[in-house]
């Protein structure tokens, strides 16, 4: 063994590219921790990776463990940057991405329209051939129209081909077919078929991730290579992992076939984090809370488990249906509610927050480099919440001229003075996020006063204790490192794999062996890809959940397989389950046969997850990590003369009371007055809420 090992993990945000470097002493035990933070580079990510890599001083050649996380997929999809498209369905199929759903979010406008496909119809074809939903075949695939679809597909210019027919979660070998004459027949295009992203039934939702993933393929591929590259130009001969959005890491080559697997990588490693973190401190049930600077997102984990879906939706909102991405996602809310989001007044005088960002550049006016319009950053350097001599750790001079000039505009068209506007995009900022904390959890049965509040990205601290404050909730916590949490938490997730099955088994209690055939035959396709990429089986856990619905109903409710054996007392067991969650969710239950829709289960493994030792504990007194105080408006509970703290010289057992900020480069956090701060063992703020 090496006499030492080191991690890196990095995390491309829309503002910032986080890194965390963890070194571990083999022979003493101690850990040695950096962390650093640079601009992200669009559309060269893949430079604000190596960027980071410099500024922190690590060299790639001494690292074992890499793990990456990344916004390149939905930069490509939001921002329409993919490859040119084409779709090959079943016939009579053709339309189906037009038809979509007929729910319309807009309801009063009688004149919306769906959102436009990624693929105009000129770009999508037919082929004969019919699988039925049991895996039948009805009708012989004809693979004799190929050669002219894919002529024409070329003088098109079309770079990448998304393969999707009817009922291929059932049974995939008609797409199996027509993807190898496709590679026969045109060798360098591009081209994916749904099978291979996903099992599950609803035609509309499989052809949509099928067309999104194909779009993502050419661009992540790129980057992804680019990325490889950049590291081998620096001798990296580490593992290299990619994060991805169901809070697990991939191999490269895995995530390089199914890019849109890692749609949501850098919230989910960030909520994966907030789980771990939960389980070293005794907080299973969590609120976990990630602010950065273009977006501000939240998610649940109850009995330290994050949620996982595939009813996942991009560019959803309440004048778009959006488009559905059927994969593994962490089920979160996302706003447009960062430190970077622009203060706006609409055309009736009332102030609103986001979603418009200001980005990395020009960045918040305080940054210096020319933006002119007033920010959440801002409004808090004018509150004296972030300390305007200590701006981005004292890396940056605030420009409080450019500041005050930005709220002082805004003042104008409100009629109020530029703190009284200050203070209101603070008030309106927190009511946006309140918001976002309610729909993960009072919206879905859950009350947050039973849950610990962590927060983490750049403004978690910021904000974290006066939400909780307004949801009632007793605690808060800040992770050590919070900036660059969703970093952190890459390198304690798994090598993890989510396999959907769809499979309708209307009497489960009566035919425990259909269910223990699906459970089998999942399990068995899991163990061979990993088998297949030099993981053996009794490093693999395999975890199924079964999807569930009330007999005739249309949507379904998951919940966890327990037991080895699959008999009538074990599904009577999880039936029961299936009830108390479905009251939960929708606060009733219903005296009806219940019914088994498919299959979700979890693979994991580990592959040099990351596990924390307590810091080591000195002689000093708290005394020494006070900085002094100042006056700070904490916008919604006065003005109070607050005790500044160096967070990084906060140790283990150190304790105190608000009002307060603790500051480290990456972090502020705002304590209120009567708030009882405490530091863990592993560096973590543990803030008690005054009653």
């Amino acid at each position: 063994m090496n006499a030492r090992t080191i991690r890196v993990a990095t995390d491309v945000g829309g503002t910032f590219t986080d890194l965390v470097y963890f070194e571990t002493d083999h022979a003493t035990g101690r850990q040695t921790v950096r962390t650093a933070k640079s601009d992200t580079t669009p559309p060269n990510f893949e430079q604000g990776v190596l960027n980071v890599l410099d500024k922190a001083g690590v060299d790639p050649a001494e690292i074992a463990f890499f793990a990456h996380g990344t916004t390149v997929v939905i930069n490509a999809l939001t921002e329409r940057k993919g490859a040119k498209t084409a779709l090959i369905t079943t016939s009579g199929f053709r339309d189906i991405l037009e038809i979509a759903r007929g729910n319309r979010p807009d309801f009063f406008n009688l004149k919306y329209e769906k959102p436009a496909p990624f693929v105009p119809r000129h770009l999508r074809r037919e082929v004969p051939g019919r699988i039925a939903y049991t895996g039948e075949e009805r009708t012989p695939l004809d693979l004799s129209v190929l050669p002219a679809i894919l002529a024409d597909y070329r003088a098109e210019g079309v770079e990448a081909i998304a393969v999707c027919l009817l009922h291929a979660y059932a049974a995939p070998r008609h797409e199996e077919a027509v993807v190898a004459e496709i590679r026969r027949l045109w060798p360098e295009v591009s081209v994916v078929a749904s099978h291979q992203i996903t099992r599950e039934w609803r035609e509309y939702e499989r052809s949509s991730t099928t067309v999104l993933s194909a779009y993502v393929q050419p661009v992540a591929s790129r980057y992804l290579g680019r990325l490889e590259s950049g590291l081998g130009s620096k001798d990296f001969k580490g593992q290299l992992y990619v994060m991805q959005s169901n809070c697990g890491v991939d191999s490269l080559t895995a995530t390089r076939e199914i890019p849109i697997t890692m749609v949501e990588s850098g919230p989910a490693s960030g909520f994966w984090g907030a789980a771990e973190l939960g389980r070293i401190i005794g907080e299973p049930n969590v609120l976990a809370l990630d602010i950065g600077g273009t977006t501000a997102k939240c998610s649940l984990i109850e009995n330290g488990q994050v949620k996982i879906m595939t009813d996942y939706w991009i560019e959803r909102d309440r004048r778009s249906s959006g488009y559905p991405i059927m994969v593994p996602v962490v089920d979160l809310v996302e706003i447009g509610n960062g430190g970077g989001s622009i203060a706006w007044v609409d055309d009736f005088g009332k102030l609103h927050v986001g979603p418009k960002s200001a980005g990395a550049m020009p960045g918040p006016a305080g940054y210096g480099r020319g933006g002119t319009e007033a920010t959440t950053t801002d409004a808090n350097l004018a509150l004296g919440r972030i300390d305007k001599d200590y701006f981005c750790g004292g890396t940056i001079a605030a420009d409080m001229v450019a500041v005050d000039g930005a709220l002082a505009k805004l003042a104008t068209k409100l009629g109020i003075s530029p703190i009284e506007a200050a203070r209101g995009i603070v008030r309106i900022a927190n009511n946006n996020m309140i918001n976002a904390l309610k729909l993960v959890s009072l919206n879905r049965g859950y009350d947050p006063r039973d849950f610990t509040l962590v927060a983490f990205g750049g403004g978690g601290g910021m904000h974290a204790v006066a939400l909780a404050s307004e949801l009632g909730m007793k605690k808060v916590v800040i992770p050590r490192g919070a900036s660059v949490f969703s970093a952190w938490g890459m390198m304690m997730s798994d090598l993890r794999r989510d396999y959907f099955v769809t499979k309708l088994i209307e009497d489960g209690v009566g035919h425990p062996e259909a269910l223990a055939s699906l459970i089998g035959e999942a399990k068995a396709r899991a163990l061979a890809q990993f088998a297949a990429e030099g993981v053996a089986a009794d490093r693999v856990k395999l975890v199924p959940f079964i999807k569930c619905r009330y007999q005739n109903q249309e949507h379904a409710v998951e919940v966890a397989y327990e037991g080895d054996m699959v008999d009538a007392a074990g599904i009577a067991a999880m039936i029961d389950r299936f009830h108390a969650a479905y009251e939960r969710e929708y606060t009733y239950r219903l005296d009806a046969p219940v019914e088994i829709v498919g299959l979700h289960l979890v693979a994991s493994a580990e592959v040099g997850k990351l596990e924390i030792n307590p810091l080591p504990v000195t002689d000093a007194t708290l005394d020494t990590a006070i900085k002094g105080s100042r006056a700070v408006d904490y916008a919604l509970d006065g003005i109070h003369q607050a005790t500044i703290y160096d967070l990084e010289k906060l140790e283990p057992g150190m304790s105190f009371t608000g009002p307060a900020v603790l500051e480290d480069p990456g972090t502020t956090v705002v304590i209120l007055p009567g708030n009882r701060v405490s530091i863990d063992a592993y560096g973590n703020t543990h803030i008690e809420l005054a009653a």
